[in-house]
């Protein structure tokens, strides 16, 4: 491929890029990165053609042929570390020619593409699996709160905006808003003028000095705030116009974005992607990349590199192939083997895979993580089968597979045959909590694959079974991840606690808890509510069973304390407290009381369930199982009802 110009990254003594843009043709191959602008680079691009073949004897391009020169071509944009493809509207396949070529030239991270909030450049990288091209890196849930309060900055009075570095723009909420009214005469009307005159003007990136948050917000809000003139209104009336303005700016925002905290996961998204947005956005969000996916999930997938589907055919990125090949670290980092194993395993299984994408959860997405929470084993996958809708999944790794048994020193044999009593233990404990009411995801699908074994002991180097359990992606917002303003609808917050009331009985005959700590784990994040049309729940899943019976021998009077706390943090933000908490635990109360009748109807159902697995007094699941339905059996639903009402009165 001929080259017009310097190489990709080429720079001058001072450091600089001798060149920022480039043009890249495919029907004579060939690169331009002459500077000037793209139209130059395809003129000079002609004249080059025309004097090659003057060379040899041919005549001059006519008109119609260097148009198709020009019509088959892609641009390009430098900076010191990417090179950017812009793809032209309706022609995608440009763009992708474009990466390829590109690839033979520089490492295939360094290459992305601009414009990908487009629906067509962003289900294109999607359909090819590589939504790791488009996504955001990773935060940490202390890090968005961090750069949000980081952001709070003034112009020249109030420190009532968010700044948004990459733009300038400088973003006003209406909770800030509406402390500006609080301000005295001269303070009030000189903040005002400051507000109104950053509406108006634009900063030398050509972006709003001033902006009105969200980004999404309704045109007509800030056409009304515009439209105030505080140099040319009297105090009273100003003070009039500004209340109006901000009762129109809060009805038009969402209700879940009412709620101006960090502690508000939607708001606390929202606000983070607003000040993380560039100019010429190269990475989207995952509700970009996954519609209806939880807020509780932004900035928290870090999507993997796979392989994409041709004719049926499974092709492996090829970046997969340059980390085996350079074995640098990030990279290493970057393509994970799961992903390759996990993608093989499933187009070994589905015949009808149009395209894939892996990404991986690094952190516990609970809102109050275990300080000693395992990490890194769990995995978002998006699917599409032929003929069929885009889909959702969950894959967690088996906590204790053959792996962590050699990690504690035990012999190989050893290791495969506890790993595979876990991975029964796990399914057993599955079916336990669906016959005793407990709303699990219908189906729960297990994989396996080898994987080398990297350890302290013998077998280090060995390759053993990884096991894993993949589950689909409910759709729904964590009962701890509710936003408080929901709470303050009084048909929303009796319909939660009627639904986490009875969720909770269940949830203390199991036995659920930390394994290492003895925590209680419910409503902590496995719980998800699903709410209607009208907005007000409809439902609720308990997405893993993790941890149940784990307290097994305790009495439910020993058990029962936390589950007050469902109801006693969201005081503050229901209206009636009382009405709330008396529907929580009357739902608790029926909970456990239908329980024991559906255990008391049929006990042969119950008792004889895991007859076929060993019985063992120090902890088998079996034992484990008698113990729960003898303690249910035993138990009074009302007076463990009426435990639960005090703990809640304290």
């Amino acid at each position: 491929m001929k080259i017009l110009g310097d190489p990709i990254f080429a720079k001058n003594p001072d450091g600089t890029l001798k060149s920022r843009i480039g043009t890249l043709f495919f029907r004579t191959p060939g690169l331009v990165t002459v500077r000037g602008v793209h139209a130059m680079q395809r003129i000079a691009w002609t004249r080059e053609l025309n004097r090659m073949r003057a060379e040899e004897g041919r005549p001059e391009l006519t008109e119609a042929e260097a148009m198709a020169e020009w019509n088959d071509s892609a641009d390009l944009l430098f900076t010191d570390d990417c090179v950017y493809i812009r793809p032209s509207p309706g022609r995608i396949d440009l763009a992708f020619k474009a990466d390829e070529v590109l690839q033979t030239l520089v490492s295939k991270r360094r290459i992305r593409f601009l414009n990908t909030r487009s629906a067509e450049v962003r289900d294109a990288l999607r359909a090819r699996g590589e939504n790791w091209r488009m996504s955001r890196s990773p935060q940490s849930a202390e890090e968005i709160v961090n750069a949000i309060k980081s952001a709070r900055v003034a112009i020249s009075h109030e420190s009532i905006y968010y700044y948004n570095g990459h733009t300038g723009t400088r973003w006003l909420t209406v909770g800030s808003f509406e402390t500006v009214s609080a301000l005295g005469g001269d303070a009030f009307r000189a903040q005002m003028a400051e507000i109104a005159h950053g509406l108006g003007a634009l900063n030398r990136l050509g972006q709003t000095e001033v902006a009105l948050f969200p980004p999404s917000l309704d045109a007509e809000v800030t056409r009304a705030m515009r439209a105030l003139k505080p140099e040319e209104m009297d105090d009273a009336s100003l003070r009039a116009a500004v209340a109006a303005v901000a009762t129109k700016w809060r009805m038009a925002l969402p209700a879940a974005l009412r709620e101006e905290t960090t502690d508000n996961f939607e708001w606390r998204a929202e606000m983070n992607a607003t000040l993380s947005a560039v100019p010429n956005a190269t990475e989207v969000g995952d509700q970009e990349l996954i519609q209806g996916i939880s807020p509780e999930f932004y900035r928290q997938i870090e999507w993997l590199p796979g392989g994409r589907m041709e004719n049926g055919e499974l092709i492996f990125d090829s970046v997969l192939d340059e980390a085996k090949r350079t074995q640098e670290p990030a990279l290493l980092e970057l393509c994970d083997h799961r992903v390759r194993s996990m993608l093989f395993n499933f187009v070994r299984l589905v015949g009808t895979l149009e395209y894939a994408n892996i990404g991986r959860i690094p952190r516990s997405l609970a809102r109050r993580p275990l300080a000693n929470a395992r990490r890194g084993d769990v995995y978002i996958l998006q699917c599409k089968e032929k003929d069929a809708k885009p889909r959702a999944y969950i894959v967690r790794f088996q906590k204790w597979g053959v792996a962590e048994h050699l990690d504690e020193g035990k012999d190989m044999l050893r290791s495969i045959f506890e790993a595979n009593d876990y991975a029964d233990y796990i399914l057993d404990r599955r079916l336990a909590c669906r016959q005793l009411g407990m709303n699990l995801p219908h189906h729960l699908f297990c994989g396996q694959f080898a994987e080398r074994y990297s350890g302290r002991n013998q077998y280090d180097g060995a390759h053993v079974r990884a096991n894993y359990y993949v589950r689909a992606y409910i759709s729904g917002v964590a009962s701890d991840k509710i936003p408080p303003e929901r709470f303050r609808n009084p048909a929303f917050a009796l319909g939660f606690a009627r639904l986490m009331g009875r969720a909770a009985a269940i949830d203390l005959v199991v036995g659920r808890a930390a394994t290492e700590t003895g925590q209680s784990l419910f409503d902590t994040n496995y719980e998800v509510l699903q709410c209607g049309p009208d907005g007000l729940p409809r439902g609720l899943v308990v997405t893993d069973h993790a941890g149940s019976f784990v307290k097994y021998r305790e009495p439910f009077h020993e058990l029962v304390a936390p589950y007050a706390n469902v109801v006693r943090r969201r005081e503050k933000f229901v209206g009636d407290f009382a009405a709330f908490a008396k529907a929580y635990v009357q739902a608790f109360e029926q909970g456990l009381a239908d329980a024991q009748t559906a255990y008391r109807a049929n006990r042969r159902a119950f008792d004889e369930l895991f007859l076929h697995r060993p019985f063992d007094e120090a902890g088998s699941g079996a034992f484990r199982w008698c113990s729960i339905l003898r303690r249910l059996d035993e138990c009074n639903p009302a007076e463990v009802a009426d435990l639960l009402r005090k703990e809640i009165q304290k």
